[in-house]
């Protein structure tokens, strides 16, 4: 452990540029972004289901009889 203790002793202290509180704050308003994003992309394949029926007829794929739509 004193090669541990060694280096840490040498390390200089750097100035943050903002206060620690921040970082985390940061952090959370991203998720909080990311959330947004993904919430608003909820429910889109039911949105568009009579074009996928549509398309799955067409090319005569899975679901072609079925109206639940989506995938």
């Amino acid at each position: 452990m004193s090669f541990l203790t060694a280096v840490l002793t040498e390390v200089e202290h750097i100035a943050l540029p903002l206060p620690l509180v921040v970082y985390p704050m940061v952090a959370a308003v991203l998720f909080l972004a990311l959330g947004v994003v993904l919430w608003s992309f909820r429910d889109v394949a039911n949105r568009h289901s009579g074009k996928a029926n549509a398309y799955a007829a067409a090319h005569g794929g899975y679901g072609s009889t079925s109206d639940t739509g989506g995938h």
